[in-house]
């Protein structure tokens, strides 16, 4: 059975069971027919995942990997801030009429910074890190910029990565504020997992650890009966995750440059909606 299954289960029975309601409080977030998403949350939910013991993709549902892949390459490796670059729809509610979503995510990854070395930006700085001072213990990026949070159009939720690496292995943590657990956790999972695999291979590191910490974990009120649903499906074995070994530039990845093998999650349709 999959690991990443477990770890949804677990957080998602947890919640369900022990988490608190903000049904008494004002909240920003609405359901397109403007009624207001309340959610029940667990504060401080920490997540591990081995990456060298498997790839942690839900079978529970289908994860779309290959759009959370193509989020990732946005931010990432485009570092850009439009939806029109961006093959899915999934950012199209919170853009403007240009296609911009402000300073938010990959513009903030993009803009360079002066260190001693010269120039970079937050990617970049990484990269150079993780070739040419493995231990140092900065080795990280942040998107939460307090000067820019008036011009994006959404507060970052997955806001920080810090890398380190042990030996010949990467581990990461990736600090996020606030999860959607039915929408977003395994999406964001399987995202920061390719990118660790990316960051270690044209490191000529191994992908360790990745360590997910969230602060708010929270199920949105319409999203409890599909949780149930969703829990009651059978859990089953992870697919093997490959990446182009002949990939060493960071910017050469592509969304074929990864692939799932037996990847068989259950027939799980039900809709989602999402709280805006």
């Amino acid at each position: 059975m999959s690991y990443a299954d477990q770890v949804f289960r677990r957080n998602c029975e947890d919640i369900l069971k022990n988490g608190v309601w903000d049904t008494e409080l004002s909240v920003r977030p609405r359901w397109e027919d403007g009624t207001p998403a309340h959610t029940v949350k667990k504060f401080g939910i920490v997540n591990r995942y081995d990456l060298q013991r498997e790839f942690p993709i839900l079978t529970l549902r289908r994860t779309y990997w290959k759009s959370a892949v193509d989020e990732l390459l946005w931010i990432w490796q485009k570092k850009s801030n439009n939806v029109h670059e961006l093959s899915s729809h999934i950012w199209d509610a919170w853009a403007d009429e240009s296609g911009s979503i402000g300073k938010a995510y990959g513009y903030q990854l993009g803009v360079k910074h002066q260190y001693k070395e010269g120039m970079f930006d937050q990617v970049d700085r990484v990269l150079y890190d993780l070739k040419h001072d493995p231990a140092s213990r900065r080795i990280l990026t942040n998107l939460y910029n307090f000067a820019d949070l008036h011009e994006m159009a959404l507060y970052p939720c997955a806001y920080s990565m810090t890398f380190n690496v042990s030996g010949d292995t990467l581990n990461a943590i990736l600090n996020q504020r606030s999860q959607d657990m039915l929408a977003a956790n395994n999406w964001n999972v399987v995202q920061y997992a390719v990118l660790v695999h990316m960051m270690a291979q044209v490191s000529g590191l191994k992908a360790g650890e990745l360590v997910h910490v969230i602060a708010d974990a929270h199920i949105y009120d319409r999203h409890v009966p599909i949780i149930e649903q969703m829990l009651a499906e059978p859990e089953k074995p992870a697919p093997a995750f490959f990446i182009d070994p002949d990939v060493t530039d960071f910017y050469a990845f592509t969304k074929e440059s990864f692939r799932l093998e037996g990847y068989e999650p259950c027939p799980f349709e039900a809709k989602i909606p999402i709280a805006v």
